[in-house]
């Protein structure tokens, strides 16, 4: 028991470490929250431009890119909470004593991630709060229970993505966070962001297929655009093979 006790206490501490590390680079928070709430008040407003729809269709437009553009922030912010703090401490010149501390890397995971969650639902919080003021929605079809279940099980590969990759800059010095990057564009294009997969080249779709992001945004859709139930088959059909690419993404870690 004292054990979990000094396991979660240590947890708490990475956690604590990372939010003051945020707040000493305050400025850099507010430019990529000013950027992420432009990108996705850019995307959204293409609906507004599209010629011919009605009402309702513009409605239904909006809503889809404004999930794709959440779940893209959420992501990107996730993946970054991770990635991030290896770079932030190389410069702060802490990274050995980090490595060194009498504590487990599992223990130091849990932080790290729990943060990067917290962090990712609130920027994708705010980001939603300014766009929801310049457009009128209708989410009278929504299940939010669908929506909330979605998203806190995609938080698990976003993170695992981003675990993954906060060992480039580890192993590559010099282009290590260049390679993040490519990491995220090749998720950003294949997983149906802004646009279903359908419409990738036959070739590509299979790629849509191994990325978890494909099935995150599909369950949210239905959930937010259909009113699908949690336990609707629809939503099961996207859970599974989401749930067997996490076991086989952790069988393989192991």
């Amino acid at each position: 028991m004292s054990s979990m006790i000094h396991s979660a206490r240590a947890s708490y501490a990475f956690f604590e470490r990372n939010w003051n590390l945020t707040k000493r680079y305050w400025a850099w928070e507010v430019v990529w929250l000013f950027y992420n709430v432009v990108n996705a008040l850019s995307i959204t407003f293409i609906a507004r431009a599209t010629p011919d729809l009605k009402p309702a269709q513009v409605n239904y437009m909006i809503l889809y890119l404004l999930i794709g553009t959440s779940v893209w922030t959420y992501l990107s912010v996730t993946f970054d909470g991770v990635t991030d703090v290896i770079n932030i401490e190389r410069w702060e010149g802490t990274i050995e004593h980090t490595f060194m501390a009498p504590i487990s890397r599992f223990t130091h995971m849990v932080g790290s991630c729990w943060y990067a969650i917290a962090h990712g639902l609130l920027f994708t919080a705010l980001q939603l709060v300014v766009v929801v003021l310049f457009f009128h929605l209708d989410l009278s079809h929504a299940n939010y229970l669908t929506v909330v279940f979605m998203l806190l099980l995609g938080s698990i590969s976003f993170i695992g993505f981003g675990i993954a990759t906060s060992v480039l800059p580890l192993l590559y010095t010099e282009k290590g966070m260049q390679m993040s990057f490519i990491v995220r564009a090749i998720i950003l294009l294949v997983s149906g962001v802004y646009y279903p997969v359908t419409v990738l080249p036959g070739w590509m779709q299979p790629l849509s297929w191994l990325s978890p992001a494909t099935y995150v945004l599909n369950g949210l859709r239905l959930g937010l655009l259909y009113d699908k139930p949690l336990w609707s088959l629809e939503i099961w059909a996207n859970i599974w093979p989401y749930s067997s690419l996490v076991l086989l993404a952790f069988r393989w870690a192991c």
